[in-house]
């Protein structure tokens, strides 16, 4: 599957946000109008090349034949289960198309935020977290942790072998990570945060 452009994942998006509101795809005249292409034969150029590009699968000689294939678009992972892997598909609440180039290093997926303890760093309630996953981080980054079975976003302290996380709000105390009796993981690096449809 090879990476879209913007225009491209902007068509993707309208495709599935559609599929999703009305229960089937639209046509290539729904596209144009959506999007003020000057004809529904440029949509159809923009199709092909997102077929070309594995996203979908396009049905001849149907006005309504795209087809979305399932693994297209990066993941939004919801409310995470206790010691349940991040990327189980019960989580998976839905796939949105990014172009890959806006995260450095790239996004593997996207948590929901829950919860305020993050917002002094603009990660609020209900955001959308760009994940690129890793089990290594730097003392200082903010990353998606496991700890006791909880997936939690926080910024990562580590001086010597003692490891905190540590919350962006005065309300909420520094959870103390003991090597011993915690079990512990780093899931990911945080590289980006998606605010209301708009990239930050």
């Amino acid at each position: 599957m090879k990476p879209l452009t913007q225009r491209q994942a902007e068509i993707l998006n309208l495709i599935q946000s559609f599929v999703e509101n009305t229960g089937f795809p639209p046509t290539r005249s729904d596209i144009a109008r959506a999007l003020s292409f000057k004809s529904a034969n440029a949509a159809e150029d923009h199709l092909k090349a997102i077929e070309k590009k594995g996203h979908i699968k396009l049905t001849r000689g149907t006005s309504r034949g795209i087809q979305l294939l399932k693994n297209s678009g990066l993941p939004i992972v919801g409310r995470v289960a206790a010691g349940q892997p991040i990327l189980s598909e019960e989580h998976i609440q839905n796939r949105v198309q990014v172009e890959q180039s806006l995260f450095r290093p790239a996004a593997d997926y996207l948590l929901k935020v829950r919860g305020s303890s993050m917002r002094d760093v603009g990660i609020h309630d209900g955001d959308l977290l760009a994940v690129h996953a890793t089990s290594e981080a730097r003392s200082g980054q903010i990353i998606v942790a496991r700890i006791n079975q909880e997936v939690t976003v926080k910024r990562f302290k580590r001086k010597n072998k003692e490891i905190w996380l540590e919350a962006e709000n005065p309300d909420f105390q520094p959870i103390y990570v003991n090597g011993e009796r915690d079990d512990f993981a780093i899931e990911g690096l945080a590289v980006g945060i998606i605010r209301n449809g708009k990239i930050n």
